[in-house]
């Protein structure tokens, strides 16, 4: 699995994202009252804060609302981006933390000579943003994310551990698809990446939604190997 997507680029990758986007539009913050609590994701974002310096540009990668970790990072002096696929995020996110940058686009944009140049990033936080991929892109995006980076920055990331690729499920009475991988394999995507990984921990969900059921949510801290 180490070798997954070697040889593929986005430009020999037909990117879709049909219904991803209208899905996260019609949830809207129903998405935080539905994951009211989310431990996982504010101590991975609390490692961040303790291994940064004041001032810090950072990604928040698929930023949904804002809410917590644009807003977490924000009030811990760091000079926050917000990226998302849905334009209502994106608008959410705005209001939440007016302080933050935030656009609406596709991971594929930030790709080397993509349309969307950001600069480059001391951390990138990409909290439950890749399973919205499928298994054939996660090793791109991982790629891309790499390249976003300055020498030595720092990737928190979080996937929920399951054996799917591009599996529909019911989601706040939307259908989104998403991708899991068995944490082992999880280690040696990012790894193969060009990561090192530093620390993990995982969490056992359960959302406030009756159509999710409970998950188990591994948590990924990681160095850019150069």
């Amino acid at each position: 699995m180490s070798g997954a997507g070697e040889g593929v680029d986005y430009d020999g990758l037909r990117v879709d994202r049909s219904g991803q986007a209208e899905a996260f539009d019609a949830i809207g913050d129903r998405y935080d009252e539905a994951f009211p609590h989310k431990e996982g994701q504010v101590q991975a974002a609390d490692w961040l804060l303790k291994s940064l310096s004041p001032g810090a540009r950072v990604l928040d990668l698929g930023c949904g609302t804002g809410l917590p970790t644009a807003r977490q990072l924000a009030d811990g002096g760091c000079a926050v981006v917000g990226v998302d696929l849905s334009d209502g995020m994106v608008e959410l996110a705005r209001r939440n933390v007016p302080e933050a940058e935030f656009h609406r686009a596709d991971i594929a944009d930030l790709r080397p000579d993509g349309p969307l140049d950001l600069g480059r990033f001391d951390a990138v936080a990409a909290f439950f943003s890749l399973l919205m991929l499928p298994r054939a892109e996660i090793p791109l995006a991982l790629k891309t994310i790499h390249g976003l980076l300055e020498p030595g920055g720092l990737l928190v990331l979080s996937m929920v551990e399951a054996d799917v690729d591009d599996f529909a499920i019911p989601f706040l009475g939307s259908t989104i698809r998403v991708t899991g991988y068995l944490r082992d394999t999880l280690r040696e995507v990012v790894e193969a990446a060009g990561f090192s990984i530093d620390g993990e921990s995982s969490y056992t969900y359960a959302p406030e939604s009756s159509d999710v059921p409970p998950e188990e949510q591994i948590f990924l801290r990681c160095t850019k190997l150069d």
